[in-house]
């Protein structure tokens, strides 16, 4: 999984419920256990990760617990400031627009949980193909501080990779979700998105006026 993929996953495990207000994905070790197995490749051996960076050999043995639930959330969080700073001067998501922690914080909070489990670059570079860059420990990693760790540097991958210019926040009704420009057109994070837009800009343009 790319750095930009899954640094935007861990800022759209907040999203609109569907019924005006906004659900938490991570809101439980439950919910980050599942989350976290729907992605094996954070677990697993890959370009972006080392097995042992995440603590466990396997995503199906992984299990969360309150410490790395709390871990993931605090790093949420500054996840989703540095990325409201990022689409400026636009504006950031409204689910949590008046609650972002500064961004010198944010910068510390990111940089510390990348910290926990230091790691060194290996280059690959198939006869066939591109090279790739992996990451892998340095020393054994802590259960409590590794997803953390392997999170964090994918943010900062992309934070600092060529993806970032693109990021935009979606503002159409009820929407809450950060996505990737991907044409000079693009307003929404996806179709639906744009038609709610359209019907609500549609409704406002005809909406009786009242003297």
């Amino acid at each position: 999984m790319s750095d930009t993929r899954l640094a935007l996953d861990l800022a759209l495990t907040v999203r609109h419920d569907g019924r005006g207000g906004v659900a938490d994905d991570l809101g439980t070790p439950e919910g980050l256990t599942a989350w976290v197995r729907e992605r094996p490749g954070l677990l697993g051996p890959g370009p972006e990760t080392d097995v042992r960076a995440a603590g466990s050999a396997s995503a199906d043995a992984w299990k969360a617990d309150e410490e790395s639930l709390a871990a993931v959330r605090s790093l949420r969080a500054a996840v989703r400031a540095l990325f409201a700073h990022a689409v400026r001067p636009g504006e950031p998501s409204s689910a949590d627009a008046r609650d972002l922690m500064p961004v010198s914080e944010a910068l510390d909070r990111l940089n510390a949980a990348a910290e926990v489990v230091p790691t060194v670059s290996r280059l690959d570079w198939p006869d066939e193909g591109d090279p790739l860059v992996s990451h892998h420990p340095t020393g054994a990693p802590q259960r409590e501080g590794a997803l953390p760790a392997a999170l964090a540097r994918a943010v900062i991958g992309f934070l600092a990779g060529p993806d970032r210019a693109a990021l935009r926040a979606c503002h159409a009704p009820r929407c809450v979700r950060y996505f990737i420009k991907e044409h000079p057109r693009q307003e929404w994070c996806k179709p639906s998105c744009g038609n709610r837009a359209r019907v609500a800009r549609h409704h406002e343009r005809h909406r009786p006026s009242h003297p």
